[in-house]
């Protein structure tokens, strides 16, 4: 900050819910980059695909509406997946099935999200899959998820790299399958390796923003942004948990240094600019919010499963004789491992 070598901010605007009073400095740090049409939002609490419309949704759009009154944000965005957990604040953003039911209803909530910022939509790619299959097909959901609100992407290399390890795909394999026309963003973190009683032979990667970027990381950067003709901006995030060292905070610093470094050298020549600003245009909105109950019931089934297993072992027993088995969910195909890595997720997150 003190050298100004930070162009832009990501806010996770809705992760102050505990904080009744903001100091004074932060948010005239906020304001300075928002009239310089350099803040950006980052949503974590949505719970874009639960079935079920909640109250706790409404309250986050009311809260981004006000926000978006106080602050001028570039664009907004918010986490794939629905979030485990009765309490709002208190579980795991995980997948969902790919069906015409949670498209019609993440198509419905972008609408609602875009009408409270009136500015740009965008998701991020996830980081956690329990299929190849669920892998596979992530790319071209989210193209059809974010077509009919002009939405885009942020594409997190790091969740990326946790996919890559975990399904043992080729990034060459991967990128193609995502539509890098609507990259307007890109994400690198760090994270972290957890063992799996479940597949003694290999380690999980989680994204877990509690460490330095690997080298892996940076690797994908430099190959990705050429790729991307709309992409405004990279962002760094790490944890303050992770930052709590001296040894850490140099580590962070040094690799802000050498992403500024890459995109700098990666940035297209003087002229070039973005074709889509990814405004949408005249979207008609449903008094009704939309739902799916069966959805919301499987939603609640998982996560009950997910936070009281014992073990994976439990957990696929659980789940063979849940609402899930043999049907859109296609459990049948979850790696035991990736069940494994759910199961200390939520049961993590419910903690916290």
């Amino acid at each position: 900050m003190e050298a100004s070598k930070i162009e832009a901010i990501e806010w996770s605007f809705d992760a102050l819910y505990k904080v009744k009073d903001i100091p004074d400095w932060f948010v005239e740090l906020l304001t300075a980059f928002s009239n310089e049409n350099r803040l950006i939002g980052h949503g974590i609490f949505f719970s874009l695909f639960s079935g079920r419309w909640r109250q706790e949704q409404e309250q986050w759009l009311q809260h981004l509406r006000k926000t978006s009154t106080h602050f001028r944000f570039d664009h907004i965005t918010e986490h794939f997946g629905f979030m485990t957990g009765k309490d709002f604040h208190h579980g795991a953003p995980l997948n969902i099935p790919y069906t015409k039911s949670t498209l019609n209803i993440g198509v419905d909530r972008l609408k609602r999200i875009h009408d409270a910022c009136r500015c740009p939509v965008g998701l991020e790619n996830l980081a956690f899959s329990y299929s190849m299959d669920e892998v596979k097909r992530h790319g071209a959901f989210l193209d059809e998820l974010l077509e009919p609100v002009n939405g885009f992407i942020i594409l997190d290399l790091h969740n990326l790299y946790c996919q890559l390890h975990n399904f043992d795909i080729t990034f060459g394999e991967m990128i193609i399958l995502y539509p890098l026309h609507k990259v307007r963003e890109i994400h690198i973190s760090g994270g972290s390796w957890e063992a799996s009683p479940a597949a003694p032979e290999r380690m999980v990667r989680r994204d877990t923003h509690d460490d330095a970027v690997p080298e892996e990381v940076f690797q994908l950067l430099q190959k990705t942004i050429p790729l991307c003709p709309n992409l405004q901006y990279v962002v760094l995030e790490q944890l303050g948990t992770g930052l709590e060292t001296d040894t850490s905070r140099t580590l962070f610093r040094q690799d802000f240094g050498r992403m500024q470094r890459i995109v700098h050298e990666q940035q297209p020549q003087t002229g070039s600019c973005p074709v889509n600003s990814f405004m949408p245009d005249n979207l008609l909105i449903s008094a009704v919010p939309a739902a799916d109950e069966t959805l919301f019931q499987q939603q609640l089934e998982l996560s009950a499963i997910l936070e009281s297993a014992s073990s994976c072992e439990a957990a696929v027993h659980a789940l063979q004789h849940s609402s899930l088995a043999h049907s859109d969910w296609l459990i049948e195909q979850w790696q035991p491992y990736m069940i494994e890595t759910a199961v200390s997720i939520a049961q993590k997150w419910k903690k916290i």
